[in-house]
């Protein structure tokens, strides 16, 4: 695959792209593509162009800048380096819902959680990792799940990760406030025993209850980054990421996830996605999009 950002010599670098405002030409596609992809790993080509232009036009306009090869200019600088992460912000997808592909949800409560639970009350250690956990809906919903067999998770050694890239969007989710047409894929006992409506200037919103919240901890983490973990993972969710990744970084990510699972351990990514390369030898394909880790040589302790 060609080096993203890279023009090769039949492409015109001033070719519009996109046009508007602010006309995005290929060269600044390509100097925005290149920084994204070393950033986060996300890649962009010539199809994106629309989308790169409707997501960070309006965020040139409030910079007070003539254009996108002055944000290019500002972007690739010292100076610019909130500007950045705020281009990282504005790039990346936070579409998600709760129980969203519910099936991954009834097979860790059906399947993988009463193992989990007796070694939680065996005094045993549980880690589980929602990876890309975007406004929190995800998260919560994993940790809703674990309390409708085990209402005193807390009491135990139980704790969930979440993480993502975006501050913003992380901020968001440790408030775990979201609209009521938010919660319509929440079961309605679950509404009535989590969630309590709050105050927002007339809007009525609900507010996750810290029983829920106390099972999770949220970290900023750049998957392209070293991970700062110290032990494994029983459960990991990487949904409808790597879909925004190159091939040989896709294989990257499935070789990294799998260094981090005990024997056993499930992996659940989105309805679009596959493991590939070296790391799909250490997987079972057990349900839709559901793995089970089993090692080199069929497991490992």
């Amino acid at each position: 695959m060609k080096a993203t950002g890279i023009l090769d010599g039949r492409q015109s670098p001033d070719e519009i792209l996109a046009s508007g405002e602010y006309p995005l030409s290929r060269r600044d596609l390509s100097e925005i593509a290149a920084m994204i992809y070393s950033d986060a790993g996300i890649y962009l080509n010539d199809s994106k162009a629309s989308l790169v232009y409707s997501r960070l036009s309006k965020h040139i306009r409030n910079l007070g800048l003539r254009g996108f090869r002055d944000y290019c200019e500002l972007v690739s600088s010292p100076e610019g380096a909130d500007a950045r992460r705020e281009m990282l912000s504005h790039l990346t997808t936070n579409f998600t819902r709760f129980f969203r592909e519910n099936h991954h949800f009834e097979h860790l409560r059906d399947e993988v959680l009463p193992g989990l639970i007796q070694r939680a009350k065996n005094g045993g250690r549980v880690r589980i990792w929602s990876a890309a956990s975007s406004d929190g809906q995800e998260p919560y919903s994993i940790a809703l799940t674990v309390l409708s067999l085990l209402p005193n998770a807390v009491d135990y050694d139980f704790r969930i990760l979440a993480t993502d890239i975006d501050p913003k969007i992380l901020a968001q989710a440790r408030a775990g406030i979201y609209d009521e047409n938010a919660l319509e894929t929440v079961p309605l006992a679950m509404r009535k025993q989590y969630f309590k409506e709050v105050d927002a200037g007339g809007r009525r919103k609900y507010q996750v209850d810290d029983r829920v919240k106390k099972l999770i901890t949220y970290n900023e983490l750049n998957l392209m980054a070293q991970w700062p973990f110290k032990g494994n993972f029983d459960v990991i969710f990487c949904r409808n990421v790597v879909i925004y990744f190159d091939e040989p970084t896709q294989m990257k990510i499935w070789s990294r996830f799998a260094s981090l699972f005990p024997e056993g351990g499930h992996l659940y990514i989105g309805h679009s996605e596959r493991v590939t390369g070296d790391a799909k030898n250490l997987f079972d394909n057990i349900g839709i999009t559901t793995y089970r880790y089993i090692g080199k040589g069929g497991g490992r302790k």
